[in-house]
């Protein structure tokens, strides 16, 4: 049997309308999945987004208020898509009011956010799931086999990289994305979340680490009126941006390994040019997002002059057969929130966590604190893993 799921979206951006589309995917990939989600309201505080969102998708209320949301009882499950300032809040309303919460990263601005979301989830028995994709690539859960299998020998050094250009174009407007009361640390919950998650999930936990943070483009114009993704602005007052476009981190990690890890919003020539580089005593792994589906593979007893391999992930890697019968057919970005869309629905039907939690979104906000606190001080800090 079949149980029908209330959820509801807070925010509905982009991001809003990719969870959206995964409610409305999840069934098709995961026939046994045995909750179905319906689309109960979808809460924007844009005049006429809401509405929008419904008439396309089929939610059945709108509301310009997300407490509205928090209040419904049909609600069962919540995803919260809003921009960072509001994950806090949002996040523990939603948790004290017994609704599973499916939450973007970075969950807040900092640390202490994320905890205070992941306590009200804990304190509540609801289930938390975080937004944290690229882990669910088929490629990256067959490179973390890989890794924890020995098949490189021991990881001696590791880089992580996040190049984009959303934020390049100097036209770009002052949205809050650039302040530091309700961007937070710019780049560093933008993109390099994803890489403090992508090396702890490959490698395990980061003990100590050294950062440089730079602001490239310190001027924006503010924009006339609501904005949506990353519009742009001419002619307006201009303003100072207050957070980061760019960082990077030398890594240490419990395992005794080194790292770099490297993000910038302004790397012209650069699209979505995410992935990392490991390298062991017996061989290397190598994943570009932009060629999702594929690793670089070196092993062997040759060492020098070691060739690599093009390895095509298939079904038994991760999820792959889920969306497609053979190695080589490609799976896109949408695929992984469809992904993240089932796990969290299985952990809501099972109550066991399934994929990145929020005790996964608090390692990575504790790492960027620490990249914060590295870049003022200009010295090497401790990272406070969480208990």
């Amino acid at each position: 049997m079949v149980d029908a799921l209330g959820v509801a979206v807070v925010g509905f951006g982009w991001m809003g309308r990719v969870h959206t589309q995964a409610y409305a995917r999840v069934a098709h990939h995961f026939p046994g999945l045995p909750l179905r989600p319906e689309l109960v309201t979808v809460a924007e505080e844009v005049p006429g987004r809401a509405e929008e969102a419904a008439a396309q998708f089929g939610f059945a209320s709108t509301t310009r208020d997300w407490r509205d949301v928090a209040a419904d009882p049909r609600v069962r499950a919540v995803s919260i898509t809003a921009p960072n300032f509001l994950h806090r809040e949002i996040g523990v309303a939603m948790a004290e009011a017994g609704k599973h919460i499916w939450i973007e990263k970075p969950v807040g601005l900092t640390a202490e956010d994320a905890r205070a979301v992941a306590d009200a989830v804990a304190k509540a028995g609801v289930q938390g799931a975080v937004g944290f994709n690229y882990r669910n690539a088929p490629a990256v859960e067959a490179a973390r086999e890989l890794i924890a299998s020995g098949g490189i020998g021991k990881v001696t050094h590791a880089r992580v990289r996040l190049f984009s250009d959303y934020a390049a174009h100097p036209e770009g407007a002052l949205t809050w994305r650039y302040e530091r009361e309700r961007g937070g640390s710019g780049v560093l919950g933008d993109l390099a979340s994803h890489g403090a998650d992508l090396a702890r999930y490959l490698l395990g936990d980061i003990t100590s680490l050294t950062a440089d943070t730079a602001i490239f483009l310190p001027e924006r114009a503010r924009p006339a009126g609501a904005t949506a993704g990353h519009s742009r602005a001419t002619g307006g007052e201009l303003g100072a941006v207050e957070n980061e476009d760019y960082v990077n981190c030398l890594l240490r990690f419990a395992s005794g390994a080194r790292g770099v890890l490297e993000a910038c919003r302004v790397s012209v020539g650069e699209q979505n040019n995410y992935g990392f580089e490991v390298h062991g005593t017996e061989g290397a792994v190598f994943w570009d997002f932009r060629r999702m589906n594929e690793l670089g593979v070196s092993r062997g007893t040759g060492y020098q002059d070691q060739p690599v391999s093009t390895v095509y992930v298939g079904p038994g890697d991760g999820e792959f057969g889920a969306f497609q019968p053979g190695a080589a057919n490609a799976m896109g970005y949408d695929d992984l929130k469809v992904i993240e869309a089932y796990r969290f629905l299985r952990s809501v039907a099972e109550g066991v966590p399934y994929g990145a939690t929020l005790a996964d979104a608090v390692h990575s906000a504790t790492v960027l604190d620490a990249m914060v606190r590295s870049a003022e001080n200009r010295t090497w800090v401790t990272v406070d893993t969480p208990a």
